[in-house]
């Protein structure tokens, strides 16, 4: 009866040691793994977050939304304790222009009635989950068949509102904040021949 008791505690002992070892490293792996993942992260942090921002205007999935969410939070903390430097991104496919109307200063008078001050009202957002740098305005005049006459493209300083660059100094380096809506009026002198316009985003 004790030999017996001895050769089951020997086994016991002879198995018990090899599992163990192998649970220690593969939590050890595991742990590696995790680590080289968060500073993978934090290094290239200022391209793989661009391109990983879902838009916030409910044309992403609503799971990605909330997995970047989570990955911003984590970000954060990350740069709380090792520092970060934050570059905006340039991405057109972030603006959408919700609105725009060109009106005649002078009410009485139309589109075609000579070369007189106008009034472009655009309303633009940022809906990308991330700030994006402002882009130039580009708005071409098109005559009645359609055919371009005048393209006239504004910097961010020339089409953004006095007010809103007075509250926002930094708005070249730090761009504007998800989710932005942003509403301007431009003065536009319209050619005699001016029938139509388009309005896009462009970066220089």
């Amino acid at each position: 009866m004790h030999g017996t008791l001895s050769t089951d505690i020997h086994k016991t002992t002879v198995f018990a040691a090899p599992a163990q070892k192998k649970s220690v490293k593969l939590a050890l792996l595991a742990c590696l793994f995790v680590l080289l993942l968060v500073f993978g992260e934090h290094l290239s942090r200022n391209s793989l977050l661009p391109a990983l921002a879902p838009r916030i205007d409910g044309t992403s999935n609503s799971f990605l939304v909330s997995a970047f969410s989570v990955l911003q939070h984590v970000d954060e903390k990350l740069c709380r304790v090792l520092g970060c430097v934050n570059r905006s991104v340039s991405d057109f496919a972030a603006w959408k222009i919700t609105s725009a109307a060109l009106s005649p200063e002078n009410a009485r008078e139309g589109l075609k009635s000579g070369a007189n001050q106008s009034i472009l009202q655009v309303e633009i957002q940022n809906r990308l989950a991330i700030p994006v740098l402002a882009p130039n305005l580009e708005i071409s005049l098109t005559d009645a068949e359609e055919t371009e006459i005048k393209s006239i493209q504004l910097s961010p300083k020339e089409w953004l509102p006095t007010a809103w660059q007075e509250s926002h100094p930094d708005f070249l380096r730090t761009g504007i904040a998800s989710g932005e809506q942003i509403q301007t009026a431009l003065p536009i002198q319209l050619p005699q021949n001016a029938a139509g316009y388009r309005v896009r985003v462009v970066y220089p």
